[in-house]
Order: C-alpha cells, then sequence, then structure tokens
C-alpha cells in the first residue's frame, strides 16, 4: 500500500480530535452574564485579587535612591491562571499626584507562537505568588524636592497598573485585564 494514504489517515485523525476538543472542550468566562448562566458547560472564572505587599524606600544616597516594591496576586478560581504581564506606574503624592516617578514591567508577553525563555508566572488554583522589584532612581540636582520627599518616612505614595492574564487552556479563554490602584 501506499504511505500516502496511512499519512492523509493519520492527519484526518488529528484533525477530528483537535475539533472534538475545541467543540466539547469547556469554555470559561470572567465574571456573570446577566446572572444566569445559559449553559451547564460554561465555568465562571472570577478575577485575580491584587494587594500592594510592600512599598518602601530601601537606600537613599545624593545620588540615587532604591524603592523596593512588591505585590500579592491572588488566584480565587480551582483551575490555573498565567499572568504574563504587570504594568505598574507609581507616584510619590507628596511630591506630585499627576507626575509618574517610576514604573515598570513585571513578566513578558509571549510575541510569537513558540516563546523560548518567556517570562511569565504561573498562578495554580487557589493559590497567591508574590511579584517583587527593586526600583533604582538616579538623583539629580534638578528635583531636590524628590529627594526630600523619599528622605522623609511617612512619604504618602499612589501605585497604578494593570495585569494581563490568560487561562491555562489553549483551547478557551481570551487574554483578560485587571486595573489596580493603591494609595499608602
Amino acid at each position: 500500500m501506499n504511505p500516502k494514504i496511512f499519512v492523509f489517515i493519520a492527519v484526518l485523525i488529528l484533525m477530528a480530535i483537535l475539533a472534538g476538543i475545541i467543540l466539547v472542550g469547556p469554555t470559561l468566562q470572567i465574571g456573570l452574564q446577566n446572572g444566569i448562566s445559559e449553559t451547564s458547560n460554561i465555568t465562571l472564572v472570577e478575577p485575580l485579587q491584587v494587594e500592594l505587599s510592600n512599598l518602601s524606600v530601601s537606600k537613599i544616597s545624593e545620588r540615587s535612591a532604591m524603592i523596593d516594591i512588591a505585590f500579592k496576586i491572588s488566584n480565587p478560581n480551582p483551575r490555573a491562571v498565567i499572568v504574563q504581564t504587570m504594568d505598574y506606574q507609581l507616584f510619590a503624592t507628596a511630591y506630585s499626584d499627576d507626575e509618574q516617578i517610576s514604573g515598570g514591567e513585571i513578566g513578558s508577553r509571549p510575541t510569537g507562537m513558540v516563546e523560548f525563555g518567556s517570562n511569565y508566572y504561573v498562578l495554580l488554583g487557589e493559590n497567591s505568588i508574590t511579584l517583587k522589584e527593586t526600583i533604582t532612581l538616579r538623583g539629580s540636582e534638578n528635583t531636590p524636592e524628590l529627594w526630600t520627599v523619599l528622605r522623609d518616612d511617612s512619604t504618602s505614595w499612589r501605585v497604578t497598573g494593570d495585569v494581563f492574564y490568560n487561562l491555562s487552556s489553549m483551547t478557551s479563554g481570551q487574554e483578560n485585564e485587571l486595573h489596580f490602584e493603591f494609595t499608602k
């Protein structure tokens, strides 16, 4: 027999399996739609919970300041999610409510079909992770007011940002975004 027939049959079987997974697999949705679930096949997913667990000036000199920031992200769902990135902006409200003094991104988004060395976080169901970063600000003679505010132990802060996450299944779910804002 012709070996091309076996390859063709194998491809058809794989396509049938993939179509079965896509059509029969569970669908996950974030939040409620009109308070009623119309399909028994839909599992509702609650959004992630974000907390600001640490924000402090760890070291300050005339030329630089180091600020430690940490976020606790909790997954209240029984299924795992993939936290791709967390973007944040940092404001010292005693210095300026509008002028961002720093910001950053923890993690990375995949840019192609296959991403090697990706920097994303798998958050298992009903668990939490802490994402930490140290921010280094370079000193300048142009902003002595900022350095005065950073030296004060009672500095008031505002942190805003977004968490981008996906469900842990390739066949169900979409990218989700959660906005947060904290004052300390």
